[in-house]
C-alpha cells in the first residue's frame, strides 16, 4: 500500500504548533513496537452518527500502530475519549471520505490527487469504549 511521507516542517514543526495550541483534534495511539504512546494531529467526519478516522497519506504508521492495537484516544480542546477502531474495508469508504474532504480542506486536496483510490486511503470507524 502507498505511503506520502510528510516534508520535514510538516512533521517536525507544524504537527508539534497545532498540537500545543489545541487547533483541530489529537490522536493517541499505542507505538506497536515500543508500546510508548504517540500523538498525532487528525481531523475525523462524522457520517450517519459514527465518527471516522481517515489516513490521507495512505500505509502511515499510525494506521500500522492501530491496526495492532485498536484503543485509541481522541482529545478535541482537551477533552479527552477513548475509543476502539474498526477499519473500515476499502469498498465501503467512499461516503465517508467525500464527507471528509471538504471538512478537512484544501490541505488534502494533493494528498488525494497522488493516491486517488479509496483503497489508499486507511479509515476507520471509532467507538466510544
Amino acid at each position: 500500500m502507498a505511503y506520502l511521507k510528510p516534508p520535514w516542517f510538516v512533521k517536525n514543526i507544524f504537527n508539534r504548533v497545532a498540537m500545543a495550541a489545541n487547533i483541530g483534534e489529537t490522536l493517541t495511539i499505542t507505538k506497536r513496537v515500543s508500546g510508548e504512546s504517540q500523538q498525532i494531529p487528525v481531523a475525523t467526519v462524522d457520517v450517519a452518527g459514527v465518527k471516522y478516522l481517515v489516513s490521507t497519506r495512505g500505509e502511515s504508521q499510525w494506521v500500522k500502530n492501530i491496526r495492532a492495537n485498536p484503543q485509541v484516544t481522541l482529545t478535541v480542546k482537551g477533552a479527552s475519549t477513548v475509543y476502539t477502531a474498526a477499519e473500515v474495508p476499502a469498498a465501503d469508504r467512499a461516503p465517508i471520505i467525500a464527507a471528509y474532504k471538504p471538512k478537512a480542506g484544501k490541505v488534502v486536496d494533493g494528498y488525494f490527487a497522488k493516491l486517488p483510490e479509496d483503497a489508499d486511503h486507511p479509515t476507520f470507524a471509532l467507538t466510544p469504549t
